[in-house]
């Protein structure tokens, strides 16, 4: 066991992750050594961030948890620490299952551990991040959500909406720039929602903006936006910037008008094929990426059918799709039936994901020939791994080059022509580097 040693354990999103790199950057401050997702943790404290999305995630926190938990019992781990929304949401109950946890944190307090550690004389950090992910970052701009799906548990732990300030924001940018950071993931849980908490009116065309014009900014991509009010400035900003990916991702869950009904999505069917069709005429080439939900309450196999021909029609760049868990506290749980049995999701599910990949296949397929710009990620074996402007870390595909023809470093961006694909990756080989 080392000592002033901290193994920091991200569980969720890449918005739990930015809190994960916050934490790191007050250690550092403070004269800790941070690591970050090791697979064989072995500092003297352990803080876990929790995620409390969906009964899967949930699970995985907890047993996360017990690992660690029996660690410190058997004498490998002085001090274990648990933050992030499962504990934001049960703190109560988990301090009185897990007695092994020295301290639970929620959501927005987190920061208090450092001042428990070490008191009076801690160092403050300016909000400097410890970045993971090397040459790209995640930019959270907000806080929370204001609309209150059906479904959805995340109101209950992260509370209404808040923007950041928007010049802290761009500082941030600025800031990271200059440590040699180009590419950015702007993030919240509801983009288009920016600044409505502030004056009424929706700030994000602005942001990005504003962003798009840092010197040495190369890509911005755009997540988690909502259907209903899209502001349509903001298209304009993704066409004429050209650092503004042409890529957008909206969770738009159903197409069944039964169904957005039921969830609370506050559109309609027609609204939603005239918002795709609008976003793809006014941004050519754009790739969207969209989240769908199979076997919520009430799903009949005419709505799941209607989703499918959804799918089929719209054919969607990148879309992931996941079966309805049943939250505690969310209006479809406290007011209805679970009534779409777990081997009927399942089978909906598979169906839907078997579906997509044809549809990737054929997508991916048509950028054989192309030379398009590529950032790479990483070296695997024999293959370095890049990402086109299109496609986001961990989520989307990627493009495989042979590392025995060249040498290449992460980070750096080269014109690669497309050479052949797969369902959901590429490969390619260098045309001339940049």
């Amino acid at each position: 066991m080392k000592e002033n040693t901290v193994d920091i354990i991200t569980m969720g999103c890449s918005k739990n992750l930015v809190d994960s790199e916050a934490l790191m950057g007050l250690f550092e401050a403070n004269g800790f050594k941070c690591t970050h997702d090791s697979k064989n943790p072995k500092g003297e404290i352990a803080v876990v961030n929790t995620c409390g999305f969906i009964q899967d995630a949930k699970e995985e926190s907890i047993n996360t948890i017990l690992e660690l938990a029996q660690a410190k019992e058997e004498g490998r781990l002085r001090k274990l620490y648990v933050m992030g929304c499962l504990s934001q949401r049960y703190l109560k109950e988990l301090a009185e299952e897990i007695p092994q946890v020295d301290k639970f944190y929620g959501k927005f307090n987190y920061k208090d551990l450092i001042a428990d550690l070490v008191g009076v004389d801690m160092t403050t950090c300016d909000g400097q991040r410890h970045i993971t992910t090397s040459h790209y970052a995640y930019i959270k701009i907000s806080e929370g959500c204001d609309r209150n799906c059906a479904y959805c548990a995340i109101p209950i732990m992260t509370g209404k909406h808040r923007s950041r300030p928007m010049d802290e924001i761009l500082d941030e940018v600025n800031g990271l720039v200059a440590k040699g950071i180009h590419e950015f993931q702007v993030i919240a849980q509801e983009l288009t929602y920016y600044g409505i908490d502030v004056d009424g009116k929706q700030h994000i065309a602005e942001l990005v903006s504003r962003m798009a014009d840092i010197k040495g900014v190369r890509w911005i991509r755009l997540h988690y936006a909502y259907p209903a009010h899209f502001p349509w400035e903001l298209l304009d900003v993704i066409r004429e910037k050209p650092n503004v990916c042409n890529y957008l991702d909206i969770a738009l869950q159903h197409i069944s008008d039964h169904m957005l009904e039921r969830m609370h999505r506050h559109f309609t069917k027609a609204d939603t094929y005239a918002l795709i069709e609008r976003i793809r005429r006014e941004v050519p080439g754009i790739h969207l990426r969209t989240t769908l939900m199979v076997g919520f309450p009430g799903e009949t196999e005419e709505d799941f059918e209607e989703l499918m021909e959804f799918t089929r029609k719209t054919r969607f760049e990148r879309m992931g799709a996941f079966a309805y868990s049943e939250e505690e506290g969310t209006f479809s749980a406290d007011n209805y039936e679970d009534d779409v049995p777990e081997d009927v999701k399942q089978a909906r599910l598979d169906k839907l994901m078997a579906l997509q990949q044809r549809i990737s296949a054929e997508l991916e397929a048509e950028k054989v020939g192309k030379v398009m710009k590529v950032v790479i990620d990483r070296k695997e074996g024999n293959y370095y791994i890049g990402r086109t402007e299109y496609s986001s870390p961990e989520v989307d595909p990627e493009v495989l080059i042979e590392a025995q023809d060249c040498r290449l470093r992460a980070g750096n961006m080269y014109n690669v022509e497309i050479t052949d694909s797969e369902a959901f990756d590429l490969y390619g080989k260098i045309v001339d580097k940049n």
